[in-house]
């Protein structure tokens, strides 16, 4: 059951910033799926660590403020490992959208570290690499 448990998870977790056919993204739901001390990290060339509200803000402003519209992300391949009350997922994604009038799409890499908590699975933290 716990894996069927983090698949439901991962997916809210995807389809919190999905804006697609004028809806509203529910980034606020992140705050339910995350601990409230949750590390968020991006990796690349401007390496940056988010706690759980630095990681949301500036993307609820970005989804309802206009510049990005009929997005989503999916994640296309995963493998989770499970121990006791922590589980780790490593997983491919693609998302696409219309940023700023143009149509873009991209993909990249996701890991996501879980924990059991009295509520259920939570993500502790996250960190991705988004595809050149």
């Amino acid at each position: 059951m716990s894996k069927a448990e983090i698949d439901v998870v991962t997916a809210e977790f995807f389809g919190a910033f999905d804006n697609r056919g004028g809806k509203a993204a529910d980034v606020g739901r992140l705050r339910r799926l995350m601990l409230p001390g949750a590390v968020v990290v991006k990796t690349g060339p401007d390496l940056t660590s988010y706690t759980v509200d630095e990681f949301i803000e500036p993307r609820r402003l970005l989804l309802s403020g206009g510049r990005l519209a009929e997005f989503s992300e999916w994640e296309t391949s995963e493998r989770t490992e499970i121990a006791g009350d922590i589980a780790s997922r490593f997983g491919e994604y693609r998302k696409s959208g219309i940023l700023d009038g143009e149509p873009f799409e991209g993909g990249g890499t996701k890991t996501i570290q879980f924990v059991r908590t009295p509520e259920g699975w939570r993500i502790a933290a996250f960190a991705w690499f988004d595809q050149p």
